[in-house]
Parts: structure tokens; sequence; C-alpha cells
């Protein structure tokens, strides 16, 4: 068995290698293509910093297998899988916009026990490992005590279609009068974290991928927080709701009541 924090610290110490390359990169690197949409954005540093990660990280460990957002795919012999973002929040990295973010999680049969979240534009460096809790730049952190609802500030997402985006916004007319307020910073991997670290006190999206939430369940989980689907089932993005334990069931009423889990 790999132990949690070896994982999160090889983890850690390759998102703090590719982080300053990104940081330089950030505001002055080129749209190379579209994906899903015409607002999917892939630059060739999102392909240069998976390149980079999967590099390291088989340097150290070769038997491991990975899953990139940019078509890395290797099946592994270790029982270790690597879920790999090698820039979230492509949109603000190309307008050189904070918020984009480098996210590294770990499964062992499947299971989510280490994740780092590097912020390379503020230098924030969050790192969790099962059972060892959540840091953010080695101090720990915790998610928040809300358990009101109507005094909750929660991060939300839209998708990259047009019509999932018009539905969602939608949803959220209906959500925002029955909360403090609603925060977009454009990157799953950073509303986890800042659940995380009680900047935010929870977060929800359809349509993500398990590249965008693996780190940031490890964050939340050993923050002390949820995160799974409405139900509180284990989620691989198409619905994540993340929440502290007292808030999670009043938000998930009101998600489903709007029907933000089919927008």
């Amino acid at each position: 068995m790999a132990d949690p924090t070896t994982l999160r610290d090889l983890a850690l110490e390759v998102a703090r290698a590719v982080a300053p390359e990104l940081r330089r990169l950030a505001g002055r690197t080129p749209v190379e293509r579209t994906k899903s949409s015409a607002t999917d954005l892939v630059t060739s540093a999102d392909r240069w910093s998976e390149l980079e990660i999967v590099s390291r990280l088989l340097d150290a460990r070769p038997d491991d297998g990975i899953l990139g957002e940019e078509q890395t795919s290797l099946p592994g012999t270790s029982g270790v899988r690597w879920i790999i973002d090698p820039i979230d929040a492509t949109t603000n990295f190309v307008y050189g916009l904070a918020g984009y973010s480098i996210s590294i999680g770990a499964e062992v049969d499947g299971e989510p026990t280490a994740g780092v979240i590097v912020d390379p534009a503020l230098g924030h460096e969050f790192a969790a490992a099962r059972g060892a809790g959540t840091t953010c730049n080695g101090e720990p952190i915790r998610v928040s005590d809300q358990v009101e609802l109507s005094h909750a500030l929660v991060a939300t997402g839209f998708g990259y279609h047009p019509d999932r985006r018009r539905r969602q916004a939608a949803g959220l007319v209906q959500v925002i009068p029955r909360i403090r307020d609603i925060r977009r910073g454009g990157g799953a991997a950073m509303d986890l974290a800042n659940v995380a670290a009680g900047r935010v006190d929870a977060f929800y999206e359809r349509g993500l991928n398990p590249w965008d939430i693996a780190a940031g369940t490890v964050l939340v989980r050993e923050a002390g927080g949820t995160v799974g689907d409405l139900d509180g089932n284990p989620t691989d993005g198409d619905f994540v709701l993340a929440a502290p334990p007292g808030l999670r069931d009043a938000l998930a009423e009101l998600l489903r009541s709007v029907e933000a889990d089919r927008a």
C-alpha cells in the first residue's frame, strides 16, 4: 500500500516544480484550440504542464496509473492512479486572472487518498492526505462551521454549452434569494480548495470531470467537509456538492428543488 502522506508530498513537489512556469506564461499564452465548445479553451501550456507533471510522477513511481485532462491515460499496475488537471480554469489563465491552478489527486484502489491544489498566481499550496488533515502553505485549515442556509456564501460554476448555461442560470436565480451570496471563481479545483479553507461555505456544480474534483475531494473531506452528489453518494463529477456537514442537507434540498442536478 502506498502511504497517503508520501503521495501527497510527491504531488506537492511536482506541482511546485511546474507552478513558476505557469505563472510566467499566464496572460501571455494564446488559445491553441477548443474542445467541447467554443468556450472550452486549450493552450500549449496545458499540454506542457500535463507532460511535465506526468514525467515527474512516473520518474518517481513508474508503475502508477495516470488520468489527465489533456488525454494522458495509462493503466498502471501499482493500485495508485494519479488524476491530473494541469491547468484548471484555463480561461482565467489565458486572461492572466488569478483563480487558475494545478490539481493533482491520487487514488489508491479507486479511493481518493491524497490531493494537492497549487495556485501559482497567489502562491497558495493546498495539500491533504487521508487521515492527515488539510493544510494551506503548511498550516491546518478547516471547512466553515456555517449551518444557516441564509448565511451561506456559495461558490458555483457553469458548463461550457450555451443551453446548459441557460438552465443553470435559471436555477441560480431561485437559489440566490435563499443564501447570503454566490461566488463564481472560474475553476472547480480552487472552489473546492476554498471550501476546505472556509473561504466559502459551500460549492456546487454540474457537468464536471474526475480531474476537476480528484484533489479537491480529498482536501474538503480531510478539512471536515462532505463531497458527493445531492444524495451524498460518491461522484465522479456529474454533480458535485461540497459543504460542511451542518449545511449540506439544507443546501441539497434547495438545489434539488430547483433541479440543479438536471440543469
